[in-house]
């Protein structure tokens, strides 16, 4: 402990694996690592075919793109000390290090939940404005955005790590995962959080909830204007184009929304309930991303069978 006056800070904070399941760790490593082998070789194969394929050189492979980078982001982030709490019982992480991992989990979080309201978009004007989807969103366009999402998430978030460093903390050191949350954090300190509780609200919903809002909205336009579609096959491939999308903001929102709530309301939920949809939201989404387009996306399904042929002959 560091003690100044009345103001206290640890030096580190315990992280926790499984509630109730420590002695299996190293056995529970072995679906952890092939989760996060599978995100990292998924989401680089993604990147290798978008930038080898000429043809895939338009926006909406293009923040595919940026979605793999931010899955891997992710990955790296967790990765350390949830392999290192599984195989060696590494459950010590130093105060300034946990709060910079927190910062890069939450920034990443929230680019991954902007990415997708952009994809969101990039459907909208396929659909409704083909002939002037190329115009809308050249590349040009998609960079300004791609850099207007990772500011907004730069800037949004960079109060957080000071308001957590003025707070004092006492007795309780221990994290209710194998990574940093700001709930969790703040949950340890027993100084008045109001300050911290309100920021992140305010954040949160101004943000991911801000997102989610416009992109259900945009789904209400296409659906508007695929109904209007002339024959039920056009309608149906109209359609088509949206599943990958779909299935990854499903993957992406549902965990998120309910360990926001677990945290914000949940007192009474057990740990393992905690701990799984924690995991559930920073590891699943990465890891299923790349499956789901390369399953959908024929364009993406092509591109590395012609890519596999190459290598084998």
């Amino acid at each position: 402990w560091r003690f100044n006056s009345s103001f206290h800070q640890p030096s580190a904070f315990l992280m926790l694996g499984i509630p109730g399941l420590e002695g299996p760790h190293p056995w529970i490593s072995i679906p952890f690592c092939a989760l996060y082998l599978t995100a990292l070789l998924g989401n680089c194969m993604i990147l290798f075919i978008i930038k080898k394929t000429q043809s895939l050189h338009e926006p909406m492979y293009y923040f595919l793109s940026m979605l793999a980078v931010t899955d891997v982001g992710l990955v790296l982030c967790t990765l350390p000390t949830t392999l290192g709490l599984l195989w060696f019982n590494l459950r010590s992480i130093g105060f300034d290090a946990c709060l910079t991992q927190m910062y890069f989990i939450h920034i990443l979080s929230f680019i991954e939940s902007s990415v997708l309201l952009a994809m969101a978009f990039d459907r909208f004007i396929a659909i409704s404005r083909p002939l002037r989807h190329p115009s809308i969103l050249t590349k040009a366009t998609v960079t300004k955005i791609g850099l207007a999402i990772v500011l907004r998430g730069m800037v949004s978030l960079l109060p957080i790590p000071f308001l957590l460093k003025r707070l004092t903390y006492c007795g309780k050191v221990e994290l209710s995962h194998s990574f940093c949350f700001h709930p969790d954090i703040m949950n340890l300190a027993c100084a008045d959080i109001k300050v911290n509780v309100f920021y992140g609200m305010i954040i949160l919903l101004s943000t991911v909830g801000m997102d989610f809002i416009f992109i259900v909205l945009s789904y209400i336009l296409i659906i508007k204007t695929v109904i209007s579609l002339a024959t039920k096959e056009e309608c149906l491939k109209a359609l088509n184009t949206c599943v990958s999308h779909i299935c990854a903001v499903l993957v992406f929102f549902i965990p998120m929304i309910g360990l926001s709530m677990i945290h914000r309301f949940g007192k009474n939920v057990p740990p393992l309930v905690n701990t799984l949809v924690a995991y559930t939201y920073l590891i699943i989404p990465p890891a299923l991303n790349p499956v789901i387009y390369s399953i959908k996306s024929s364009h993406i399904r092509g591109a590395l069978l012609r890519a596999l042929w190459r290598k084998s002959g």
